[in-house]
């Protein structure tokens, strides 16, 4: 779905044929977000009002490349260098939905990628711990959430397979990469009684989302929806 999605916009790109220096001259980003926002999310269920509310206040067209700025209010998830992509919209507000999360919650996002979710996060609680294993995103992300402001986000470059213990426990983790199965850090990193959303299968075909909440030590699952997700990389897959 995702991918189609990807095809979609990289041919409409094609077809209108703009120059990186015209792309998002003119338009109206913020009437665009929150259009968005209305027929992309509520529309679509999203109850949450901090969820909601974050969501207008993101400027999500500031976390991709400038040539695909003018696409970042789409229905779909866009690249961002280095293999990658920021998630389509929806999908960011799903899971950030299903945390149930509360303004004193601290939490633990794996795989910062363009920092988008991550100043989501950051709009609805009080620290958010982001680990990112590719040196040139995670850069790129600090800098840009250090740029708007966001004391309240710290980022990583390392293994997110590994979780971030010193930091531990949380009160919620999100994973935007897909591991074929959950990692043992994170379970252990999960505060009791806290929740756990992500995507979990093999690379090239449709994983499943799980919300796993911790209960007397162990996780409860539960699929929430299909999707697909880039592989959770680790340290030994030879990175850049």
């Amino acid at each position: 779905m995702y991918k189609q999605s990807l095809i979609l916009l990289l041919g409409i790109m094609l077809f209108v044929g703009l120059p990186c220096s015209c792309v998002g001259e003119g338009l109206d980003f913020e009437a665009l977000r929150h259009k968005m926002v209305e027929q992309q999310i509520v529309a679509r269920g999203i109850k949450d009002k901090g969820v909601i509310e974050a969501m207008k206040r993101v400027p999500r067209h500031l976390f991709v490349p400038e040539k695909y700025r003018r696409f970042a209010y789409h229905d779909g998830p866009l690249p961002i260098g280095e293999g990658q992509t920021i998630s389509q919209p929806y999908i960011v507000a799903f899971m950030t939905e299903a945390l149930s999360l509360q303004p004193h919650h601290k939490v633990l996002e794996i795989g910062t990628g363009s920092g988008y979710q991550a100043a989501v996060l950051a709009e609805i609680v009080d620290q958010v711990y982001t680990i990112e294993i590719i040196p040139s995103l995670a850069r790129r992300a600090e800098a840009l959430l250090r740029g708007m402001g966001y004391e309240n986000i710290f980022v990583l470059t390392g293994d997110g397979y590994k979780g971030w213990p010193q930091h531990a426990p949380f009160d919620a983790i999100i994973v935007t990469c897909a591991p074929e199965e959950i990692p043992k850090p994170l379970i252990e990193q999960l505060r009791e009684g806290g929740r756990m959303v992500i995507p979990v299968g093999p690379q090239d075909t449709v994983q499943k989302l799980i919300l796993a909440t911790k209960q007397n030590g162990k996780l409860r699952l539960q699929t929430l929806l299909p999707v697909r997700f880039v592989p959770m990389v680790r340290e030994n897959d030879g990175l850049r």
